[in-house]
């Protein structure tokens, strides 16, 4: 004879009202806080994803938390490049954003993609705007450039990625005043460089700086990875940045991972105290990611701390 669960015998609607329940304190801690989400990948790609996604920060809204959506879009831009024929050159493995290409990176990133997600938020019952760096001087970048070592010379050159920026300053009157009026922003990481020209920025770089300028109580950013993994492939819950530090030094943090933790620790500035609470590297192919990291006990990712 098989017995009932515990959950069979609760009436009608009972499990969510106890889900509810329980998420209510991590709901209340950050009602009326900043919280900067960093969307891209395949999260971007799926379209149950994209829509569990509008859905997260719709309740982030309407629970009281002020969300700032930051998209990406590297995939959307080599297809409409491809499309146009418009050849992406490589040097050393790095993209170089020539006029024509930063004339799509703006086309693609500020428009079709921009408006794809404010719609999405839109029809979720919440009021979106889509903006990027460029609208009220929010984000001017300077040119960047890398330094690569010639395998055969062992002589450090210059790379000059063409269009490509970082961020410089960051003006968060924008942002506040949409914010404040009720409004999600959703920015696009197209700005305009100190000498007037239109400048790429890579997504997870520029979220950082938009967190660290407003001082947000927390950073996500949805990734590929469940987050931060040992040497085991087991997943690491939380790191100091001294600790950060020492796995990148001993290679456990390595590859890509690398520039994606070094941008959670310059968001949370430091040691001195300013910027973000708290950085998350999450799974955004994890239906909910966003929810299960902020409203639950065990959080969904890695978090990164002072």
């Amino acid at each position: 004879m098989v017995q009932n669960s515990t959950s069979d015998k609760l009436p009608a609607g009972a499990l969510e009202a106890q889900i509810l329940a329980k998420a209510l304190p991590y709901m209340q801690r950050y009602s009326g806080k900043t919280v900067v989400v960093k969307y891209g990948g395949h999260a971007m790609g799926d379209a149950a994803l994209g829509a569990a996604f509008c859905q997260d920060i719709a309740l982030l809204k309407q629970a009281g938390v002020k969300p700032i959506v930051v998209h990406g879009g590297g995939p959307q831009i080599a297809a409409m490049l491809e499309r146009l024929g418009i050849k992406s050159e490589f040097r050393d493995g790095l993209r170089v954003t020539d006029e024509k290409t930063v004339e799509v990176v703006e086309m693609v990133l500020a428009g079709s993609i921009n408006k794809q997600i404010v719609a999405s938020l839109n029809k979720e019952g919440v009021s979106a705007v889509g903006l990027c760096g460029k609208d009220g001087n929010m984000v001017l970048v300077e040119k960047a450039t890398r330094k690569v070592i010639d395998p055969d010379s062992n002589i450090e050159k210059i790379i000059d990625l063409g269009f490509v920026g970082e961020p410089k300053t960051v003006n968060p009157y924008v942002l506040n005043t949409v914010s404040e009026s009720g409004l999600i922003p959703v920015i696009a990481p197209v700005c305009f460089g100190e000498d007037g020209n239109t400048y790429n920025v890579n997504a997870d770089t520029f979220a950082g700086a938009i967190a660290e300028s407003l001082d947000a109580e927390r950073l996500l950013f949805l990734t590929d990875v469940p987050g931060v993994l040992d040497k085991d492939g087991k997943l690491i819950k939380q790191l100091s940045i001294s600790q950060a530090h020492k796995l990148i030094a001993d290679g456990t943090i390595s590859g890509g991972m690398i520039p994606k933790v070094e941008t959670c620790i310059s968001a949370l500035g430091g040691s001195e105290g300013k910027g973000v609470e708290g950085v998350v590297i999450l799974n955004g192919k994890t239906p909910h990611a966003v929810l299960l990291e902020l409203f639950t006990l065990h959080g969904a990712g890695t978090l990164i701390v002072r």
